[in-house]
């Protein structure tokens, strides 16, 4: 028996949309990262961008669980010395919840030409209107 390996011109993408509501955030882009990836196919291949498209819905709604809304910090720095910059996840969650799922998933997927390919077929809106319809997105359930 022969080793399936996946053509890149055949690739077959669907869309997925996902509801980040009530569920935890990491979960909810972990589900993501591994739909992005193509590890849901049964002809995924490692080194083939083989993924689907993603649409995340009420990301204002997902939830860290634990103490993380208090004790989780989200780095980025200027360049320059001193330019550290921390946002709590209180924060991040009550103003800028789609970037925090965005980089929930980013930092999931491989750090390679591979990932950042996958992460551009990634939509995160923070409520329940995407512009995306005409795709004809299937639910996927966690």
């Amino acid at each position: 028996m022969s080793t399936f390996l996946a053509n890149p011109e055949k690739v077959e993408r669907k869309w997925y949309i996902i509801d980040a509501a009530g569920k935890p955030l990491g979960r909810t882009a972990a589900a993501a990262a591994k739909i992005l990836r193509g590890k849901n196919k049964v002809t995924f291949t490692p080194n083939v961008d083989c993924g689907d498209h993603v649409i995340i819905i009420n990301c204002d709604e997902a939830v860290l669980t634990g103490g993380k809304l208090d004790k989780k910090y989200y780095y980025h720095h200027s360049g320059w010395v001193g330019g550290m910059k921390a946002v709590q996840a209180r924060t991040m969650m009550a103003e800028k919840s789609d970037k925090a799922m965005t980089l929930a998933v980013k930092g999931m997927l491989p750090s390679n030409t591979l990932g950042a390919k996958a992460l551009t077929r990634l939509r995160v809106y923070k409520g329940a209107q995407h512009d995306n319809a005409a795709q004809k997105p299937e639910a996927y359930t966690l």
